[in-house]
């Protein structure tokens, strides 16, 4: 619960006195954790192989509003967001690889559109000492739903999908650098899906 009233407070203090409903929030991103929670029964869990709670912890730097790619152009102008995620130990086997729950946040330091974000995430891990993921979850926004201001998407919803991807490589058993995707939208259930992409590299931290 920490962890979700911290996040509600950072998407309340990035909303720049648009009066984005803390307590709104806060519930989206509760229910975001407990599916997220659900979708991984006890029974298949299986610990980091570390034995950390925390598997893995990225930061990283992404352009933000990037055109051309999933939805399509660019709005938003171009800045550096930052990005902070945490992958827990505790995961799925499947196909080869892992899933594993992801906590994270993309800031825009230009008072444009930053997120926070939970997502199931299958990663695997090759020989040549490669890795690569894809997964989905939910992230919840500061941007605008509606808006008639040229430099903002409209993203037709508070709450939106948010689908990624990632490719990197293992510097030695801890250190990894990667090339990240993500994208949210709300996959046209509103009037306006704009959508918005950031792409950039990351450094990682395993335990």
């Amino acid at each position: 619960m920490v962890i979700v009233w911290t996040l509600a407070a950072a998407i309340q203090g990035w909303s720049g006195g648009k009066g984005i409903p803390y307590m709104r929030v806060a519930r989206a991103i509760f229910w975001g954790v407990l599916t997220a929670l659900l979708a991984l029964p006890a029974a298949a869990q299986e610990p980091s192989p570390g034995g950390s709670f925390i598997h893995e912890l990225k930061i990283g730097a992404l352009a933000h509003d990037v055109p051309y790619m999933w939805s399509g152009f660019n709005k938003e102008p171009y800045n550096v967001d930052l990005n902070l995620e945490v992958m827990f130990g505790t995961s799925i086997k499947l196909w080869g690889g892992s899933i594993r729950p992801a906590l994270g946040t993309t800031i825009n330091f230009d008072g444009h559109t930053s997120k926070a974000y939970l997502d199931a995430r299958w990663q695997r891990e090759c020989a040549n000492n490669m890795f690569y993921a894809v997964g989905l979850g939910i992230a919840v926004h500061n941007g605008e739903t509606f808006t008639s201001d040229p430099e903002f998407k409209q993203l037709g919803r508070r709450v939106l999908f948010h689908p990624h991807a990632e490719i990197g490589y293992r510097l030695d058993g801890r250190h990894s650098v990667s090339l990240f995707f993500e994208h949210i939208s709300n996959a046209s259930t509103a009037a306006k899906n704009q959508g918005l992409d950031t792409l950039g590299i990351r450094l990682g931290y395993r335990f």
